[in-house]
């Protein structure tokens, strides 16, 4: 059984997909005018466990993606440049360039990360007659009006607005949660489809009902996720920062159009965090996974430190953290490498075997609880009871949710000098001449290698 907290409830709760073994999932995926930040990659490490869970639990799950590549506004208040079209005249580009550049780039960013590629990836500007075809079906049902900018959904003619962020219990003055409009009916009215300026000629605008110009970024995820989910599916993800307006916004339009809920469960990460504040663009704290791997950071070490904490709590990024992360799994790599070699015959505790699979699988299957479960993985590895070979399968099997890559691990190839010296280091340890051994452990480390006291001697390996 797995427990999921849906944010929309407040609740953790069972999670049973509308279909039988099948799960339709939407993340939100990322606005295609810069490079990703870390914090931002911690939303699809975030998904990507999920669908990972999902998965370990034997459902098919069907993901979809969105690449926002127009629509979304340097501001929340429905004002400002786009900010593909802002990102175009910064570089001097055009915005099919900056977009397509920065795309791939984000793609490439989670390969680094072994984080899955969605089922489809779907860009905004391919769905245009899906959007003008939703915001007809809310002018339809009276939830629209229009500016002299462009056309609002009025959420004061909807019930429920804002239950995903508790709207209801505050309340909302003009300007509270964002910088009203002069024209806005009401503060948290949003944009479904904006007016290109007059004697403006926009890179990227479409011809609709109402005038040229471009849909708001709220209508996108909507159009796009119930073209190929349906309506309900089952699991919409995303940042806690989509929570007060976005994914509002995203439940608002669903609802006002086709009277049914967008998807029955809401999953959202906590912030990366920086000194104790948000990592954005806008603070100008970023770190992107190419700036770690200059530092000479392995990305799944970034994985690793993602994987220490619950996705629902803030987790402080610092590199003393990201460096105990990576000795932590560069020490993980090691005894991947020692159990692949050990041939030494022993008796598995069936029974302890079992209960690590149990617990495992309790542990992810609780709200993933990736922390805890990465805990087990260090308990399994000290218990005398259970044999190499069964450790060294168990824990690839429980990669296939931590995704750090461990059935890839080789051993690099020692020169025969090393090799030598450790031999030498073995020998003079059961001779009990430490002072010597360490001494060639200081020349060992010298060269870049490393040694470690086992069970089946002195192991050298790669720092």
């Amino acid at each position: 059984m797995i427990q999921l907290y849906n944010t929309l409830t407040r609740n953790k709760e069972e999670f049973k997909p509308l279909k039988d073994k099948k799960v339709g999932l939407y993340t939100c995926g990322p606005t295609v005018y810069f490079f990703a930040h870390i914090g931002n990659l911690r939303s699809y490490i975030f998904s990507d466990i999920l669908k990972r869970v999902l998965e370990y639990n034997g459902f098919k799950v069907n993901h979809i993606m969105n690449i926002t590549d127009v629509g979304h506004l340097t501001s929340d208040s429905d004002d400002g440049e786009d900010k593909v079209e802002a990102g175009a005249k910064k570089e001097n580009k055009t915005a099919k360039e900056i977009t397509e550049f920065y795309t791939k780039a984000f793609q490439e960013d989670l390969k680094k990360l072994n984080i899955q590629s969605p089922s489809k990836w779907l860009k905004a500007t391919n769905y245009i007659k899906e959007q003008i075809e939703l915001i007809k079906v809310l002018e339809q049902k009276h939830f629209v009006y229009k500016t002299s900018d462009g056309i609002y959904f009025d959420a004061s003619k909807l019930k429920n607005y804002g239950k995903l962020a508790n709207l209801q219990k505050q309340e909302i003055k003009p300007g509270a949660r964002v910088e009203i409009i002069s024209e806005k009916k009401n503060p948290t009215d949003f944009a479904l489809w904006k007016l290109s300026p007059v004697n403006t000629k926009r890179q990227q605008e479409w011809n609709s009902p109402w005038g040229t110009g471009f849909p708001g970024w709220h209508t996108e995820c909507v159009a796009m996720s119930i073209k190929y989910l349906g309506i309900p599916f089952d699991i919409h993800t995303g940042g806690i920062d989509h929570i007060q307006i976005h994914h509002t916004n995203e439940i608002a339009q669903a609802e006002a159009a086709f009277s049914k809920n967008l998807a029955n469960f809401w999953l959202h990460n906590e912030f990366l965090t920086l000194s104790g504040g948000k990592m954005a663009k806008s603070e100008g704290n970023i770190y992107t996974i190419d700036s770690l791997i200059e530092k000479g950071f392995n990305p799944l070490t970034y994985r690793y430190l993602c994987l220490t904490a619950h996705y629902r709590t803030q987790l402080n990024f610092s590199f003393e953290a990201l460096e105990a992360a990576k000795n932590a799994l560069e020490n993980l790599y090691q005894k991947i490498i020692e159990l692949k070699s050990d041939n030494k015959k022993l008796n598995t505790n069936k029974e302890k075997l079992d209960n690590y699979k149990q617990r495992f699988l309790d542990y992810v299957n609780d709200d993933l609880n990736t922390a805890q479960a990465l805990a087990l993985i260090w308990d399994l590895l000290k218990d005398s009871e259970i044999s190499a070979k069964e450790k060294y399968e168990l824990i690839i099997n429980f990669d296939k949710i931590f995704g750090l890559g461990l059935n890839n691990i080789k051993e690099i190839k020692i020169p025969d000098t090393i090799k030598k010296l450790g031999k030498e280091i073995e020998k003079l340890r059961k001779e009990k001449n430490y002072q010597k051994s360490d001494e060639l452990r200081k020349e060992i480390e010298k060269q870049g290698y490393a040694t470690k006291d086992t069970s089946n001697g002195t192991v050298v390996y790669k720092k």
